[in-house]
This record gives C-alpha cells, structure tokens and sequence, in this order.
C-alpha cells in the first residue's frame, strides 16, 4: 500500500480546482498508477501528469507535479495547477524539492 503525502503547497492550492471527491479519485487512481506520469527531465525524476477537472478535458484540467518515493512507500504531491494558470516549472526547482523531500 502506498502513502500518498502532500506537501503543504499542494494542500494550499487544491480545493482551487478539486472537490474532496476528485481529490479522492486521482489520489486512489494513482496509488495504483504511480509511475504513469512522464517523468520531467532533468527534474531528479519527478513527474507530471494530466487530469481532467469539473467542467473540462484533460486539455482544460490541471497538472500535478509528484515525485515518488516507492521504496518507502510513499509518493509526494508537490503541486497542481492549471494549464491556462502557468507554464511549466523549471526541471531545476522541482529537482532541488526532491531533494529536500530525499533529505528530511
């Protein structure tokens, strides 16, 4: 059984675009998909993946940034966002994240 833990800017920013039920689905559809999102280059192997949100397709849904720590049993949600919100994250901030999640 994996944990799923999310750090506290995903907390923060979550119910702008998740019921607690959608939040309750993608957390349950990827505790047993943890490896289907692409894995960000250069990011020290994170990963993001497309999810629809209320009202729209994948292409109006949102992102999630997560890194997996399988061999703790663990994946950690570092963000979500909007694709019309922002651009995507620089490799190298979601790279010195992981690190600080490998290093706690």
């Amino acid at each position: 059984m994996l944990t799923i833990v999310e750090t506290p800017l995903f907390k923060n920013l979550v119910s702008d675009y998740w019921t607690e039920d959608e939040r309750g689905e993608f957390c349950s559809w990827l505790a047993n998909n943890p490896d289907s999102g692409d894995v960000i280059p250069g990011s020290g192997g994170c990963r993001k993946v497309r999810w629809k949100r209320q009202g729209s397709g994948k292409s109006g849904g949102v992102r999630i940034i997560y890194y997996n720590r399988l061999a703790n049993g663990e994946i950690w949600l570092l963000t979500i966002y909007a694709k019309s919100a922002r651009e995507n994250i620089p490799a190298h901030t979601l790279k010195v994240i992981k690190e600080a999640i490998d290093h706690a």
